[in-house]
């Protein structure tokens, strides 16, 4: 992938189909969430037993949105109540120790991101788009600014998501945010969607 040359700014055309996209989002979203509804019992069901009643099956975290403005991202808790809250999980020494025997499956099988499909239907994601930063990873906000990934709403999955996730250098992961912002439109978004389902299929550069 070729170096990052400068700010791009979104076309015309593009501003257009994110509009549209944004009530794809919406469709999509909340068709998921009744079709999976089962598995959101399941998995909230299987955090209660290992972890006891009064544990929270769902956290949220501080992330960087559209246009810099930080939300509550959540997830399932795939990791013991201990666990440093505003660190990467490749950043923890010896990540193992924190994950749940649950979080462990549900990692591995990218389940624990499912609520975040209650993030998109609030407008605080898409479906596709880069991950959300958590808010104090400032080299990797300081750059996506640079090259004007900020733009974008971040997505439960993105083209630096399915091209290496969490192995990923900062600069090679914006080197891919930015190739998704020159190419965004409907067709890759369509790449992502598809693709991300291979990478989770495979469990493809997932940490922890």
């Amino acid at each position: 992938m070729s170096e990052v040359p400068g700010k791009y700014n979104l076309t015309k055309g593009q501003r257009f189909y994110n509009v549209i996209k944004r009530g794809l989002d919406i469709l999509f979203s909340l068709l998921a969430l009744i079709i999976l509804s089962p598995v959101f019992l399941i998995i909230y069901f299987a955090i209660k037993i290992e972890d006891g009643w009064k544990a929270n099956a769902i956290f949220d975290q501080t992330r960087i949105g559209v246009n810099q403005k930080k939300f509550n991202l959540y997830k399932f808790r795939s990791m013991k109540l201990n666990t440093p809250h505003d660190v990467a999980t490749h950043l923890l020494e010896h990540p193992e120790q924190y994950v749940t025997k649950v979080g462990r499956f549900i990692r591995k099988t990218s389940l624990d991101e499912l609520p975040q499909l209650i993030n998109i239907i609030k407008g605080d994601m898409s479906i596709s788009g880069p991950r959300p930063a958590l808010w104090n990873q400032f080299d990797l906000i300081e750059l996506r600014e640079q090259y004007g990934v900020h733009q974008l709403r971040p997505g439960l999955t993105g083209w630096a998501q399915i091209n290496g996730r969490d192995e990923l250098e900062i600069p090679e992961k914006v080197k891919r945010d930015y190739y998704y912002l020159k190419h965004f439109g409907f067709w890759m978004d369509v790449k992502c969607f598809f693709k991300s389902i291979v990478v989770v299929i495979k469990r493809d550069g997932v940490a922890g």
